[in-house]
């Protein structure tokens, strides 16, 4: 999160948040195994070692998961500059309803 924080923080230095609207994506892990196999397969992907043993640790890995992925979106909301959150759910889509309401992202904005 930090380091999207920080990537944020030159967009909108740059005054791109004001020319396109940016959405963050954000992926829901079910286990320590597949955090672990995304921070090391998946190109572009950073899972840092504190997620990755917080979902080792955890009685229920697919619960903190969730519990993770909802702290992400309240983070996310917070930073200037986002429109929007992209949960990429991979194979595990009957979660988003549970996540989206959780997050507290019902009922969706009006566009104006």
């Amino acid at each position: 999160m930090e380091r999207f924080k920080e990537w944020m923080r030159m967009i909108r230095d740059l005054g791109v948040h004001e020319k396109a609207h940016i959405m963050a994506g954000i992926t829901p892990l079910k286990s320590a195994g597949m955090a672990r196999y995304m921070a090391k397969n998946v190109s572009g992907i950073t899972i840092p070692q504190a997620i990755i043993d917080r979902m080792a640790k955890a009685a229920k890995g697919a619960e903190e998961g969730i519990r993770i992925c909802v702290e992400q979106i309240e983070q996310v909301r917070e930073i200037e500059g986002i429109h929007g959150v992209h949960i990429m759910a991979i194979e595990w889509e009957q979660m988003i309803g549970r996540i989206v309401e959780q997050a507290g992202l019902l009922p969706r904005p009006k566009v104006e």
